[in-house]
């Protein structure tokens, strides 16, 4: 099985090109037989987030693999959100160790701030959907939130630091922020045929920070928060391409990412699915099929924080013994 290639961080680790995303596989033991499959099947990074709900059963899955002598830690990239209620200085840390205890792990290799805006701290339990619950603005800058989150790495707990879901006007606050210890090593945006954000896009990558793309397949076909959504696997530039390039649609949809420069992470809970997803690397799209899909965009974007609020309340189980 051949290793999935790398880009190097501005931090100087290599991150994996296509990773496992964990948003949303929400339902009894699905997370930790999606992350087993996908290690068996070649991935070695897995992309969450504490508002995910499902770092307890991706760290059941990392604990099973690694003792049956799959993988080991040092062969694995693991990425998680800190969440907007953990913005306080004196509370990031807090954040990230609750990351950490889930998952099993000493330290993250990125860990993100997901939005630029703060939430006060919310009494709620763990398991609950918090986007379900009323969320009030915290009077927190994310540059204080940026300065925890660079002592993080220097305690050893992330080895990298990046952001998520930051517009150009907020990135470049950050960067000319004074006293910037840490570049931001990656940010992660929602990008796919129907949202190609080329402008941010564009922007990170000509100032030397690496992105990945999340939702890259655009939902193809689902309910998204109560939605139905378009099925960009099934639009005929997109199939006609994936006949003659004798592969599936959803492999020339991330193959176009990944030659856009980009780091995926695709969600699937079917093991067949999963394996496609990173057999990417036999093949490469043409310039007049990649200028065939960009034309796609419809500026259409998926996520928002409003699109969180109305997601079902799956019951969960003990997910140890997965």
């Amino acid at each position: 099985m051949a290793a999935c290639p790398t880009i190097e961080l501005p931090s100087g680790y290599a991150m994996p090109l296509v990773g496992l995303g964990t948003f949303d596989n929400l339902k009894d033991d699905m997370i930790c037989e999606a992350v087993k499959a996908a290690l068996d099947s070649g991935y070695r990074m897995v992309d969450c987030a504490w508002i995910y709900r499902s770092e307890s059963a991706v760290g059941a899955a990392l604990a099973d693999r690694i003792k049956a002598g799959a993988v080991t830690r040092n062969e694995l990239f693991i990425s998680t959100k800190l969440w907007n209620t953990f913005h306080e200085p004196d509370r990031v840390e807090a954040g990230l160790r609750d990351s950490l205890n889930d998952l099993g792990l000493d330290y993250v290799d990125l860990l993100l701030m997901h939005w630029p805006m703060a939430f006060k701290e919310q009494t709620v339990e763990r398991k609950a959907w918090i986007l379900n619950t009323q969320t009030e603005p915290a009077d927190v800058d994310f540059l204080d939130t940026w300065r925890a989150m660079e002592e993080l790495v220097n305690k050893g707990l992330a080895r990298s630091i990046g952001i998520s879901n930051f517009n150009i006007q907020q990135l470049t606050r950050l960067l000319d922020a004074p006293g910037l210890r840490y570049k931001p090593a990656n940010i992660q945006v929602e990008s796919h045929p129907f949202f190609l954000n080329k402008e941010l896009i564009d922007f990170c990558q000509g100032r030397g920070i690496t992105v990945t793309a999340y939702s890259p397949l655009g939902k193809g076909g689902s309910t998204y928060a109560g939605k139905p959504t378009e099925n960009i696997l099934e639009h005929p530039t997109i199939t006609s391409i994936a006949k003659a390039q004798a592969h599936s649609p959803a492999q020339v949809v991330l193959r176009w990412a990944l030659q856009r420069g980009l780091s995926i992470v695709p969600k699937s809970c079917t093991p067949v699915r999963i394996r496609e997803n990173i057999q990417l690397f036999d093949f490469s799209l043409t310039e007049d099929e990649m200028a065939a899909i960009s034309l796609l965009d419809k500026h259409k974007r998926l996520v928002t924080l409003e699109n969180f609020k109305g997601f079902p309340e799956y019951p969960f189980k003990d997910i140890s013994g997965c």
